[in-house]
Formats: structure tokens, sequence, C-alpha cells
């Protein structure tokens, strides 16, 4: 937006500053008015929408009747269940429709529609002859033919819809017995398959069980060893298995028996070199009778000695004599056990040599018979590994032959199953006995009817909202924010102004109601706040033929009817209209077409002539005139010279009221300059013409100037059906019939 420009000192305030924005919402009354308006529109849409309704139910119903055929096909979980199994596998919500979708999409595809076509039944219906060719046929059954997949429910529609009901019928259920059909064989030659191929592994399976049975009888046949098959078992162990552990066990016992030896021998080595007696020999000496009869003979001793030392004392000569005595049996009894006990330890230590001999020889002959025993362990290591791993293949045969002889008998189940397609029909389709929805003609008339009116009222506010021109005094409102001055009527619609020019209107038809409207006009200027400063009045307009010379001329008529004396300035050098419409009648220089050669405007501006001599009378009382004159070479430099400048103050003076009618706005910049001199300025738009765009830019070059405007006229409004203007011209005409009416009694 232009910045906004100071307000000149002498001048009123006008409509310099930001405009507020447009108000584009529709009110109640101008939506009433538009219907109003429109109404021949609205009647003849809605009455054309009922007769096309009914046209096109009726040419439905005979042409082109529609009727739909329908049925459904449970389609089960998309799961091989296994007839040995009594508990049914769970599927998700999401995998079962999925697979109804699939279901749903072969049924609709080029193939399987072609199959369909191919039927008897399908060829011998009235609706395949229309349809001359394949792929008409295809592509109708592909728009006609539905197979609809619920989310919910574990079903398929399938429905087809025909003129004649008969077809519609005939071609579902031929439709749904073939695919069921065509489902069934596939899943019969998927099994024939799928049993043809066990049958292959179990031929190749039998073959390698029978030569894992050769290859273990060839084991069984070389082995030496029996029980080779009960050898592979957790808790039987071979002959040669125990012999051998037992001999392990016999050659363990002999190590530890030598290595007990000949450390036996070691300590007897040791005891025989004078070495103390071990608790066995000294035993066995206590055990010698010599030693016990001498340690008898000894206690004897003892006993007679303490008895003869009681009676004669420690030196009697027979206590002397058993003492010694008992010494020497004494002497005897240690000698006796020094040699029983050195006989003793060179026994022993011989014995040991002995065994230690005799133990190493069969320990050498029992490691002979290890060694055998462990060839022939070996052996039977070597026969065992090659019969498990035959034993292995044969176990294997065994098993897939068992799985495969089991998989050969599900398949024969499944074959015969009713369920193995997957699919099955839940009844045939019944024939379709009403008339679809969208042939009804409770639906086309009002259907019909509505859009008919729906269509009118969108072309009535269309021609509304399409019509850009200022036509109404809310348009002024809404989107020109300038005080409205007055309105015009189109002069169409007065019968007394018919024949009669539109600038002499006031002045001709002073009854008409064009004429009040410019009075109308005049008063709301003189109240319109400006007051008795305003005697210089510029009267302008965006584009040419809005009709602002008009306005200029009957406002200068309308003031002239109050007694005032009126100075009309023709400012358009380019188009002047005064001397037409006001023709001299008096002497001066004419030109070939007329007019006036040395006086007017331009002639008073460049000196040519003085201030009396460029105003003339109009022929009314009251109203004085000067013409443009001729076209000048600078007119907007002229319009804003001092000698214009001081022309105006010098009538301010002379005249009540001094009106100029400028060239327009957009077109020159004349009206600008004018614009700057007069004390006010008044817009004209053309209600048949102006568009908003350009009266809004109008505006602004009159802001942009700092012009006084002071409002506009409406040029030429309309009389809208149920407007304001209808209303006034029927008042208006009433009101002059009683005038009539009452003159003559007055």
């Amino acid at each position: 937006m232009a910045e906004e420009k100071p307000i000149a000192p002498n001048r009123r305030a006008g409509l310099v500053g930001p405009r507020p924005p447009a108000d584009t919402v529709l009110s109640p009354k101008e939506i009433v008015g538009i219907l109003r308006r429109h109404v021949l529109l609205i009647v003849a849409l809605t009455v054309a929408g009922i007769v096309v309704g009914g046209l096109a139910c009726a040419g439905l119903r005979r042409y082109l009747p529609k009727y739909t055929a329908r049925t459904y096909i449970e389609v089960l979980p998309p799961v091989q269940t296994d007839p040995m199994a009594i508990i049914t596998p769970l599927v998700s919500r999401d995998i079962r429709y999925g697979h109804r979708l699939s279901v749903a999409q072969h049924m609709k595809q080029q193939i399987t529609l072609q199959d369909l076509l191919a039927r008897d039944v399908v060829t011998g219906t009235d609706w395949y002859d229309r349809a001359d060719t394949l792929e008409k046929r295809v592509r109708y059954l592909t728009k006609h033919l539905g197979a609809y997949a619920h989310r919910d429910a574990d079903y398929i529609e399938v429905s087809m819809t025909c003129r004649d009901p008969d077809e519609a019928k005939d071609i579902v259920n031929e439709m749904v017995a073939m695919f069921i059909s065509s489902q069934g064989l596939t899943k019969q030659q998927e099994v024939l398959l799928k049993k043809a191929e066990l049958e292959k592994q179990r031929v190749i399976v039998e073959r390698g069980l029978h030569d894992a049975e050769n290859s273990l009888d060839e084991i069984r046949r070389i082995s030496e060893m029996s029980g080779l098959e009960r050898s592979i078992g957790r808790y039987f162990k071979n002959t040669v298995t125990l012999i051998l552990d037992q001999l392990e066990l016999a050659k363990n016992d002999l190590e530890l028996a030598i290595k007990q030896f000949e450390a036996d021998i070691k300590v007897l080595e040791e005891l025989a070199q004078e070495g103390p007696l071990p608790v066995q020999i000294e035993h066995m000496i206590e055990l010698d009778p010599i030693m016990v009869a001498l340690a008898q003979q000894i206690a004897f001793t003892d006993a007679r000695i303490e008895s003869m030392l009681t009676k004669f004392g420690e030196n009697h000569r027979e206590v002397r004599q058993l003492q010694e005595y008992r010494e020497e049996i004494k002497a005897g009894r240690d000698a006796r056990a020094d040699a029983i006990g050195e006989q003793t330890r060179n026994a022993n230590l011989e014995n040991a040599v002995d065994r230690v001999v005799i133990l190493k020889e069969r320990y050498d002959e029992l490691e002979r018979m290890r060694a055998e025993a462990e060839a022939k362990q070996r052996d039977l290591d070597n026969d065992l590994v090659q019969y498990q791993r035959g034993a292995k293949i044969r176990d294997e045969r065994v098993a897939m032959l068992d799985e495969i002889k089991k998989q050969m008998e599900k398949l024969n189940i499944i074959a015969g199953d009713p369920e193995t397609p997957k699919v099955r029909a839940l009844g045939a389709a019944l024939k379709p006995l009403r008339m679809p929805f969208s042939r009804q003609w409770w639906v086309w008339f009002p259907g019909g009817t509505v859009l008919g009116f729906l269509l009118s009222i969108g072309l009535a506010f269309l021609i509304e909202l399409a019509d850009d021109k200022v036509r109404t005094p809310r348009d002024v409102s809404k989107y020109l924010h300038i005080p409205l001055l007055g309105v015009v009527p189109d002069a169409s619609e007065d019968r007394q102004v018919r024949g009669i020019d539109l600038c002499r209107v006031v002045s001709q038809a002073p009854y008409s109601i064009l004429s009040e409207s410019y009075r109308q006009c005049r008063t709301n200027l003189k109240l319109s706040g400006t007051g008795e400063s305003v005697k210089v009045l510029l009267v302008t307009s965006g584009s040419p033929g809005d009709g602002k010379t008009s306005v200029a001329v009957n406002l200068a008529t309308a003031f002239v009817a109050e007694d005032k004396k009126v100075l009309l300035i023709d400012a358009n050098f380019r188009q002047p209209t005064s001397e037409r419409l006001f023709p001299k009648g008096q002497t001066g220089d004419l030109d070939e077409g007329g007019l006036s050669v040395g006086f007017g405007l331009s002639g008073l501006l460049v000196g040519q002539c003085g201030t009396q001599e460029a105003i003339r009378s109009s022929g009314i009382e009251g109203l004085d005139i000067i013409d443009a004159g001729l076209l000048p070479p600078n007119p907007a430099e002229l319009l804003g010279s001092v000698r214009m400048d001081e022309l105006l103050k010098e009538q301010r003076n002379n005249y009540d009221y001094v009106i100029i009618d400028s060239p327009p706005v957009l077109l020159i910049s004349d009206a600008k300059v004018l614009a700057k001199l007069a004390d006010a300025t008044v817009l004209v738009f053309n209600a048949l013409a102006t568009r908003r765009g350009a009266a809004q830019r109008t505006i602004r070059e009159m802001q942009n100037v700092d012009a006084n405007v002071v409002g506009c006229v409406l040029l030429g409004a309309p009389v809208l059906k149920g407007g304001y203007f209808q209303e006034q011209f029927k008042s208006y005409t009433r009101y002059q019939e009683k005038l009539q009416l009452a003159g003559p009694s007055m």
C-alpha cells in the first residue's frame, strides 16, 4: 500500500488513509434478493431437472434395466490341515482376509473370465450376442461381474449385473460352479503330483533299504565274530570284549602284586642285615614250643628264687645258683630267638624272591593273551563300525519309507476330502425380482429436482458473484468505502425521460425519478458536511462514458433550481461536450464543425481572451458556461497553471458554485491537477460499465494527490427485482399520481 500523504490544511479530510477490508459476506437480505431476481431461472432449471430426471429414469428402465444377482462362496483358511489330527490350526484374521482377496482377484483374472465366456450357459445368453467381440465381453465382465471379499466374514460375494435377471442369475451360478470345479481339479492335480513325487521317492528309498540290508549281511558273513547286531546294544558286550576286560584286570592285579613283592623283598633284605625284628617274627618266636618251655622254666626259677630270697636272703648259695641257672636259661632262650629270627627272615626273603619270579612268568603269559585279545577286539571294533554305519543307513531308510507311506495315506485322504479346494458354494443365486435402486422413479424425480434446484441456485449466485461491476449502493459500501451522495437509476426504467437527453433530465423532465435522484444528490452534497466552503466542485470519473458530464450538467441545473448562480466549466479539452449540450446562438469565430475557435478555457488560460469573453450563457437562467475551447499542446500544464487557480478564486466570488467537468482520471492526469485546485471532488461510477477494480484505482489515484473526495454518484443503477429501486419506482409513481389528482382541487 502506498504511503499516506498529508492533507492540505485548507481541505477537509476526505478519504485519504487506509481502507477497511471489504465485507464479502452476503447478508440474508442480499441472498433473498439474489434469489428473487433469478426466480425464473431457478424455477426453469428446477422444472428442467424434474423433466430430465423423469426422462432419464424412463430411459434407463426401458433401455438399460440392470438386475444384479448375487451369491456367496465360503473360503476356508489357507492352511493344509493334517487329516490325522483332530485340532485345527489357528490362522490370523489378516492372513485369512489376504487369502480371500487373492481368491477374489483370481476370479476376476482375464483367463478366468475367458473360461467363463467359453461355457455353453454364457454363450446362449442375449448379452453374449450383444457384445460382438471378445474384448467387449471381457471388459463388460470386468466391470459388472463382482467378487467382493468380506473382511470380517469368511465369504466372497459374487455378483453379476445384466439387463435380463435370468441371465444375471445364470452367469453368477455358472461362474461359481466353474470356479469351484476348477479349484477342485487344481487341488486334485496338486495332490496327484505330490503322490507321484512321493512314489518316486518311495522306490528310491526301498532300493536304498535293500542295498543297506545286503551290506549288513555281507558284514555279518565276513566277520568271524558272532552277535554283531547284539553288540550294538548299550547293555550287551561281546565275549572278546569281556575276555579283554578280564585280562586287563588280571594284568593290573599282577602289576600290583609284583610291585608289592618287590617292595617286600627290599624290606626283607634290610631286616636280614641285623635289623630289628618285625612284629610278625616276634610273634612266631613267642609261639615256638622250645621258647615256650624255656619261658616256663624261667618263670619256675623266678618263683623259686623269690621263695628262697624270702627264706635265705640274697647272698645264699642256692639263691645264687638259681640266679645263675636262670641266666643260663635266659641266654639259651635269647640264642633260640635269634636263630629262629634269622631263619625266618631268610626263608621269607627266599619265598618273596621265588614269588616274584612266578608272578613275572604269569605276567608274561597274561600279556601274550591280552595282545591276542586286543587284536580280536580291533577286528571286532572295525566290524562293529561298519555294521553300525550300515544299520544307521538301514534305519534311516526304514524311517523315510514309513514317513513316505504315511504321507501317501494322508494325500489319499486329502484327495477325497470335500474341503480340499478351500472354497465351497453356499447356495445358488436366485433370480433378482426387484428393479435396482438406481432405476427407481422415486430416486430420479427427487434427485433431478434437487440437482436442478441446486444448479439454478449455484448459477444464480455465480451470475451475481461473477459480475464485478459497481451495480448497487451496497457494492459501494462493501468495496469502495466512500460516501454515496446519490444513486441515479437506469434511464430505461423511467418512461418520463424517454427521448430526452440524459444531460438535460433535470431541466426537461423535472418530475421524473431521475431528476429527483439528482436533486437528492444535490441535497446530500450540501448536507455532507462540506459547508459553504465548498464552491469549486470537480466532477470526474475513472473511464470515459461513465456519465460524469450528465452528472455535472444535471447537478449544475439542480443548483440553479435553488436560485443559485452556477458556473459550469468544461475542462475536457480532448472530448468537449458543453457546446453540443448548450449550442451557441451568438456570434464568434466558428470552425467547420460549428465549435468556437478563439474563445473557451484553453484560450483563456493561454491569454487569448479575457474571463468575460470566455464565459457565456447556457440559455438557462443562473447557469453560465466556459467551453473547453481548442485542444492545447499542454493541457495538464494549463489546468495546473496560476491562471487556472486565479480563475477559480475569482469565480468563487462571482458564483455560488463552480462545477468543473474534467477528463477521466485513469486515462490522463488532467483530473488530478484540477483536483488539487477544487474544493471538493465527486466521483461518478456507472453501474453498467464501471468495474470494482477500476473504481478502486480511481479512488486510489485521487487519494495519492490529496484530493478532497467527498463522495460518489452511482449512475445508471439497474432496477433489480426485489431491490430498492423497484420499490422506489412504485412508491414515486403512486406519489406523483396523488399529486396530479390533488392538483386541480387546490
